[in-house]
């Protein structure tokens, strides 16, 4: 049961294993882009390219399709990036329902622990697989994997990561289950961390925070949902929102009341409370992506500065 591309990894690498895959479960095709045209999840698109039989419900209590799962005969469920189970479901499969979830559990238990891990700082983090109960994220931990994140890497590089090391332990765990003797674990509550669902508050860049912050937001939701802001250019007296992709630190640089932007050697400087930080990458509403440097090209940098 998923959706995303996340999903996509494991799915091929159970169906690489002697494992057989007997169903597979994923959200309704949605329209998408400015046509509105139909358009097939990742998992879907994969799971008719290899002849599996694709289950697609509108409603996850409905006696129709708790009938369908009940006639596979599925001895485990396996869940990846897909939506909160009713007991019905997941309580079926005699050697129960397991979730593969991109965090060292019961750290960053929510919708998005990829991109709250790099936001939050954090050098470490991980994949965990558990079983599903009541309560999201929350169930009883059967094994975990780490996995470093470098202090430039962003949210795009880390999913590819977790996305194979996911996949991989999910093997490992399907493989202990069929052989019997799994010792699951509870998890501590109480020093859990939540990771929710982002929203566009949560990708507008303050300038008053410190760069490290900053360039943690930045990579964090790079390259989807994308930090943003507002720049100002004196020259046209207009505003411009702008995504920033890419950035480094750049703590040589003295802290300044100026608002202007400034050109360095790494990319743009954008004033902060401790400094500037570079930015490399931009991409201004309605244009594409581009280095710092095909932006100099068309703009004078002394003519931006920050709302």
């Amino acid at each position: 049961m998923g959706t995303p591309s996340f999903a996509v990894k494991t799915l091929e690498t159970i169906l690489d294993s002697h494992h057989q895959v007997v169903g597979v479960v994923t959200a309704m095709d949605k329209p998408a882009g400015r046509g509105k045209k139909i358009k097939e999840s990742d998992i879907t698109v994969f799971a008719k390219e290899q002849g599996l039989n694709v289950l697609q419900p509108e409603n996850l209590k409905d006696e129709q399709f708790v009938a369908q799962l009940e006639s596979l005969k599925a001895d485990l469920f396996v869940v990846v990036a897909f939506r909160m189970l009713p007991k019905v479901i997941w309580a079926m499969p005699p050697k129960g329902t397991i979730n593969l979830h991109a965090s060292l559990l019961p750290a960053l238990r929510g919708a998005a622990p990829i991109n709250w891990a790099i936001m939050n700082g954090l050098k470490e983090t991980g994949v965990t697989t558990f079983y599903i109960n009541e309560v999201i994220d929350t169930g009883k931990i059967i094994d975990q994997r780490k996995v470093s994140i470098g202090e430039n890497m962003n949210c795009g590089e880390l999913h590819d990561v977790l996305k194979n090391e996911g996949a991989e332990l999910l093997l490992e765990t399907i493989n202990q289950l069929s052989r019997g003797g799994i010792q699951a674990m509870e998890q501590e509550s109480k020093v859990s961390t939540e990771a929710p669902k982002i929203f566009k508050k949560d990708c507008e860049i303050n300038w008053n925070n410190k760069s490290l912050d900053i360039h943690n937001q930045i990579r964090g939701l790079s390259p989807y949902p994308a930090a943003w802001c507002i720049l100002y250019n004196r020259k046209k007296q207009e505003q411009f929102q702008f995504k920033l992709l890419a950035s480094q630190l750049n703590n040589q640089s003295p802290k300044s009341d100026s608002k202007q932007l400034i050109l360095g050697e790494n990319g743009i400087l954008f004033p902060c409370s401790d400094g500037f930080i570079a930015i490399q990458e931009l991409q201004a509403e309605g244009k594409t992506r581009m280095n710092y440097k095909a932006f100099i090209a068309g703009n004078d940098v002394s003519d931006w500065e920050l709302i």
